[in-house]
């Protein structure tokens, strides 16, 4: 079933220079549109963006890409690569795409390539235990395989899409009877028996803002996309993938306004004539996209009866730079590192639980990202002495449910985070880590996230597929969403996707993809 367009739209106007802005202005630029970007930061980005040093610069947020070819399709719309942006956008597959530490000092490389991955698992869990993993990995494939073109990276108008033609009825009954709406962390349960390695395939659920023990097994796709598709590194950092998508648009014809701060839209029966910024600017269009996050939009929307939308949970992300001296002598010397704490379930309980119970981890694991590892170009000198760039996330309770008071508590539990990364073995870190940017869920609530959560609506079921909050709202007819709030979610490849997805509401058609389908099995 053909899903809505806006009709006329030639003249369109996009709120936003993240990666879903950025993505829908290319599809549209590529389809003759009359395209203008508004971004009320200095800088492009979004949530991957960058924060400034001193004397050095540092992705502000995702850290991990999986599916670069959807930025391959983005740039192709308007007849460009990675090779001919300047400077070129350098990717490089990234071996291990993790490297996870547990609390039993144990450790395991987690790798794309199958051959290598089971060889690991064969010598952390032995070979019984790799071959449950093939059988896991395969699984792993057809879930992403059967929801991937018709619930992922598709429009919908209605739930009742999913059961609008044979085919589609034909992926939702595939998904049925492969486990797809169960739990995932029952479903790894069933597949592999190794603690360890069912919190490396299910670890990712915390990205759809869910517990594993909760996370439907559709979720599965997104351990798909980071233990087989691939996960890679970006010379210059992540940063440099909105750049590179910026200048292309521009290139292109594009207009973009940095520090263009949008405050109203003007409203005609019910359809958006004009874009206006605070100093006073006004943009005419015949439609606009917004990818903001859910409450700036409905602040520049006319009320709405809003239904209580349940926020994934958040994060506190310390950013800054370690002496190389100190941060060579740890064990854990890799681009993405994975650290465990025991209380695997607690955990996850602590920091989702509802209407003000949640709590800070109590065993925390944490991502730690060093970007120089795989991309030397980023090593830089600080008073006399090679650093490197360090970042460190550690899940939290979003404001629902914990709403601590982060102006207190911000330097303290820096403190906290970072004796317990002294405790695990990162020695020195606690007295050498440079910090200089520490995020929290006060800092993504200031910038218009809900529940001050980067990680936007939890992915449950009500708020997944057909039923996440839709691109395209009858009561205004020319305005398109995009970003982590609509479909398809939230990550680096689904907010991609969204903003071809509005750019497809808007009469862009999809350009040929430039190489092999993200939906085909790499085995």
């Amino acid at each position: 079933m053909p899903t809505r367009t806006v009709p006329g739209a030639h003249r369109v106007v996009v709120v936003g220079a993240g990666l879903a802005g950025l993505a829908a202005a290319l599809h549209l630029r590529g389809a003759g549109k009359e395209v203008t970007v508004l971004e009320r930061a200095g800088t492009v980005g979004g949530r991957v963006g960058t924060y400034t040093g001193p004397g050095y610069e540092i992705d502000n947020g995702a850290t991990v890409l999986t599916m670069p070819e959807l930025i391959a399709d983005a740039l192709a719309a308007v007849g460009t690569d990675f090779a001919s942006v300047d400077p070129p956008l350098r990717l490089s597959r990234l071996s291990p795409t993790y490297h996870a530490r547990f609390d039993d000092r144990s450790t395991l490389d987690v790798h794309s390539d199958p051959d290598a991955m089971a060889a690991e698992i064969t010598r952390l869990c032995g070979p019984d235990e790799a071959q449950r993993y093939l059988r896991l990995r395969h699984w792993l494939a057809d879930i992403f395989d059967a929801e991937f073109d018709r619930f992922m990276d598709a429009n919908f108008d209605s739930p009742l899409d999913l059961v609008s033609s044979p085919a589609a009825v034909r992926d939702l009954l595939r998904l049925l009877r492969i486990g797809g709406f169960g739990r995932l962390g029952a479903q790894v349960g069933r597949r592999v028996t190794d603690p360890r390695l069912r919190r490396v395939f299910t670890f990712q659920a915390l990205y759809a803002g869910v517990a594993p023990a909760r996370a439907l097994a559709v979720y599965g796709a997104i351990a798909h996309m980071d233990t087989t598709l691939g996960v890679y590194a970006v010379e210059g950092g992540m940063r440099r993938i909105a750049r590179s998508m910026s200048e292309a648009f521009v290139g292109a014809g594009g207009r973009l306004h940095l520090g263009a701060d949008v405050d109203s839209l003007d409203l005609e029966a019910g359809r958006v004539t004009a874009v206006r910024t605070a100093d006073g600017r006004r943009f005419e269009c015949d439609a606009v996209v917004l990818t903001a996050g859910s409450p700036l939009v409905d602040d520049l929307l006319p009320a709405r009866r809003r239904r209580r939308t349940l926020a994934a949970p958040s994060a506190v992300v310390l950013h800054g730079t370690i002496p190389t001296e100190v941060s060579r002598t740890w064990d854990a010397g890799h681009h993405h590192v994975i650290d465990f704490g025991g209380a695997w379930e607690r955990t996850f309980a602590e920091i989702t639980r509802p209407r003000g119970r949640g709590r800070l981890m109590s065993d925390p694991s944490l991502l730690i990202t060093r970007p120089a590892v795989s991309d030397p170009g980023q090593l830089l000198e600080r008073d006399g002495t090679e650093h490197e760039p360090l970042s460190v996330l550690a899940p939290c309770p979003n404001l629902d449910s914990a709403p601590l008071d982060w102006a207190a508590l911000s330097d303290p539990y820096r403190r906290d985070l970072l004796a317990v990364l002294e405790s695990r073995g990162y020695r020195g870190v606690a007295d050498g880590f440079r910090v200089d940017h520490v995020d929290t869920p006060a800092t993504w609530h200031a910038r218009g996230m809900i529940a001050g959560s980067p990680f936007a609506a939890a992915h449950v079921f009500r708020q997944t597929g057909p039923f996440r909050r839709r691109n395209l709202d009858p009561r205004f007819p020319n305005v398109v969403l995009a970003g982590s709030d609509t479909v398809p979610g939230v990550g680096v490849p689904t907010v991609l996707m969204s903003g071809r997805l509005a750019a497809e509401r808007l009469g862009a058609g999809r350009v040929p993809r430039t190489r092999e389908s993200p939906g085909a099995r790499l085995h």
